[in-house]
């Protein structure tokens, strides 16, 4: 039962992140944008911080144990997006010398400046991959722990996926030269996280000693993306309406989580 829900949970999260971010990108939602970034960050929060470290607590394990994992995971992230920042732009120097880039990598979004990466498309599309193999190792030690833990994990999993493929269609719509190849490279991707979520089924299962620090770094990949890299873009002038919406949107990605953590506890 806890297989069929992380494959059927890392799915929902992989593809239709996929699709809803082909809606935003290509269709009638695409003024929604601005909105589904804040809804994300607000889902990301709220599922770390009233959801999953929660949970990680009430394991009875030392608290100075669990903050140093949430400290060492906050910082392991922020390695790894460096990391990755490096890598895109040492292989764009070579690519496009000369030429201002985006850096389409595991968490960063594109937004306007794909055109100057048609021949990246390949590179994005096997970053976007390792990123959903991960998302998915995630969402499965959610539901390891409890099934409702993994129905909000999948949840903001899929709210966080939309923007970054967002970036990813751009990119690939340019240089695959049509809509329909992107959304399928893109869909391909993001359906590696199933993949994730078998392997996270196996390695939580085999260290289920460790499921609290699972759910800690689970914790830690969240926050550090809505803190780091969602919130950043939101920080804009804008007018008192303006605001008021990003607000109001960010509750309701928290809103979102708690509404979910109640269905899936009464099922």
């Amino acid at each position: 039962m806890t297989l069929i829900a992380i494959l059927l949970g890392t799915l929902a999260a992989g593809i239709g992140s996929v699709w809803l971010a082909a809606a935003l990108s290509f269709g009638v939602l695409a003024r929604y944008t601005q909105h589904m970034l804040s809804l994300a960050a607000g889902a990301l929060l709220g599922t770390a911080f009233l959801h999953l470290l929660p949970e990680a607590f009430e394991s009875g394990v030392n608290a100075q144990a669990l903050f140093l994992t949430l400290l060492v995971g906050v910082v392991f992230f922020f390695l790894l997006d460096k990391a990755e920042l490096w890598h895109h732009g040492h292989e764009h120097h070579h690519d496009d010398a000369g030429h201002d880039h985006d850096h389409d990598h595991g968490h960063h979004h594109g937004h306007g400046h794909a055109p100057e990466r048609l021949a990246g498309g390949w590179s994005v599309l096997a970053g976007d991959s390792v990123h959903c193999f991960g998302d998915g190792i995630l969402i499965a030690s959610a539901f390891m722990a409890d099934l409702r833990l993994g129905v909000i994990a999948a949840l903001a999993v899929l709210a966080h996926e939309v923007p970054h493929h967002m970036g990813d269609l751009m990119v690939l719509r340019l240089s695959s030269g049509t809509r329909k190849a992107a959304l399928l490279k893109v869909t391909l991707a993001g359906a590696i996280t199933a993949l994730g979520g078998l392997v996270g089924y196996w390695l939580v299962d085999l260290l289920r000693d460790y499921l609290t620090y699972f759910l800690v770094v689970a914790s830690s990949s969240f926050i550090y993306v809505a803190l780091a890299d969602l919130i950043p873009q939101l920080q804009k002038r804008l007018s008192l309406a303006e605001t008021l919406a990003q607000i109001a949107w960010l509750l309701a990605g928290i809103g979102l989580v708690t509404v979910a953590s109640i269905v899936a506890h009464t099922h």
